[in-house]
């Protein structure tokens, strides 16, 4: 933490507008996922909804953030953003504005959570998942193929939770 930020210091906007701080959720460990709903990887809204309501009574929360960035695959408006993932996969954890998540027009967290992880802990598509620790530090961070609900990604949210908490 070389400027000495930790995830909470950041904020969105909800996707019906309503500031969003994440401050809100000091001492909560955190799920960010960028994500996109006509992507192969879209189905993966599934296994974060499952994830979601598995771990949230042990504080757990699962923040997903709209990007537009790759392949143009998130191309609706946030009203239509909310209707879709509600519809298709019964999405209730909290999403975002939509934002820009690589580049230099990058929402402010993206380039932390990069900075944080390294080089190749930028997202190269939709779906990365980053494990933030109630201390509000990156933890680990997955790739767009990782599933929610792989044995490897439900063992790094159970060590981000803490033992005795899963």
């Amino acid at each position: 933490m070389a400027d000495g930020k930790t995830a909470y210091d950041f904020s969105f906007r909800t996707l019906q507008g309503e500031p969003f701080d994440l401050v809100r959720f000091r001492g909560r460990p955190l799920v960010v996922v960028n994500t996109a709903s006509k992507c192969g990887f879209t189905p993966q809204y599934a296994g974060l909804t499952e994830v979601w309501r598995r771990h949230k009574d042990q504080g757990l929360v699962i923040i997903g953030v709209p990007s537009n960035d790759f392949g143009a695959q998130e191309p609706g408006e946030a009203d239509e953003i909310a209707s879709f993932c509600e519809i298709n996969y019964g999405v209730d954890f909290p999403m975002t504005e939509k934002v820009h998540v690589r580049g230099p027009a990058a929402h402010p967290l993206f380039r932390w959570l990069a900075a944080e992880g390294g080089f190749f802990s930028r997202p190269r598509w939709n779906f990365y998942k980053y494990l933030i620790g109630r201390d509000g530090r990156l933890k680990t961070w997955f790739l767009s193929p990782t599933k929610p609900d792989s044995g490897r990604f439900d063992r790094a949210v159970r060590r981000v939770i803490g033992p005795g908490d899963a």
